[in-house]
C-alpha cells in the first residue's frame, strides 16, 4: 500500500482523487493549504507527494524548494492548470519529479505515481551499495570488499570508510570524521589518526596500492586511479 500526500486547495478535485485512489487501497493524507502540506511532508513519511502549484499560504513551488533544501527526496508530482513550458521548467528546476496539467486522466496519475515509486525504490537499493573504484560497501550488511576480497573492519573504521566513500571524490575534513565518530564527546587526544592507520592497514593488506590519501591540515580522501 502506497502512502500518498495530496496538497490541493480545490475540494472538488481533491474529492475526486481521494475516491479514485482509496478504491485502489492507497493510503492518502490531505492538506488544503501549502502551510499544512509542508508541515505534513516534514513530519511524516510518504511514498509520493501530489502537489498543486497554486495554494494558499505557501505555493507548491515554495514547498518543493523547502523540502529539497532540507534533504527530503520524496518523489513529487506537480499539478497545475497553467499549460506553459515556462511553468514546467520552473517546477522541474525546484526539484519536482513529474508535472501534470489539469484536467488530467486519473489512470495517468496512477501510472505516474507507480512509476515514480518504482524509481525511488531502485535509488534506495543503489544507495545500499556504495562503489568507489575497487571498493564495495554494503550498508545493509555492514560488509566491505576490495576487489571481491572481504575486508573486516571494526565499527569505527567502517564509519570512517563510509564517510570517505559517500563523499568521494571530495576531501573529507578531519573535523567531519570526528563528528561522525564522536558526535557528543570529542576525545582530548588525536585518536582519529590511530583509526586511520588501522583502516589503511586493513584496506592495503594483500594489495600494493594505497587507498587513503592524507591532505595535510585538511583531512582525508580516497585514492582511486
Amino acid at each position: 500500500m502506497l502512502k500518498i500526500l495530496l496538497v490541493e486547495d480545490n475540494k472538488q478535485v481533491a474529492d475526486i482523487i481521494f475516491d479514485y485512489f482509496e478504491a485502489l487501497d492507497y493510503d492518502l493524507d490531505y492538506a488544503a493549504t501549502g502551510t499544512l502540506g509542508l508541515k505534513l511532508a516534514e513530519q511524516h513519511s510518504f511514498d509520493v507527494i501530489i502537489l498543486d502549484v497554486m495554494l494558499p499560504g505557501i505555493d507548491g513551488i515554495g514547498i518543493c524548494q523547502r523540502l529539497r533544501a532540507n534533504g527530503n527526496n520524496t518523489p513529487i508530482i506537480m499539478l497545475t492548470a497553467r499549460d506553459t513550458h515556462q511553468d514546467e521548467l520552473l517546477g522541474f528546476s525546484t526539484g519536482a519529479d513529474d508535472y501534470i496539467i489539469k484536467p488530467f486522466d486519473l489512470a495517468l496519475l496512477e501510472a505516474r505515481i507507480n512509476a515514480l515509486h518504482r524509481r525511488a525504490q531502485q535509488r534506495v537499493h543503489l544507495r545500499d551499495e556504495l562503489v568507489v573504484g575497487p571498493l564495495l560497501l554494503k550498508r545493509d550488511q555492514h560488509l566491505v570488499y576490495r576487489e571481491d576480497r572481504l575486508i573486516k573492519l571494526n565499527p569505527s573504521c567502517y564509519k570512517i570508510l563510509l564517510c570517505l566513500m559517500s563523499n568521494h571524490p571530495n576531501v573529507v575534513a578531519k573535523s567531519t570524521i570526528e563528528d561522525v565518530l564522536w558526535p557528543d564527546d570529542l576525545p582530548d587526544q588525536d585518536i582519529l589518526r590511530k583509526h586511520i592507520y588501522l583502516l589503511r592497514s586493513k584496506l592495503n593488506q594483500h594489495f600494493a596500492s594505497e587507498m587513503i590519501t592524507t591532505i595535510p591540515k585538511v583531512g582525508y580522501k580516497l585514492n582511486v586511479e
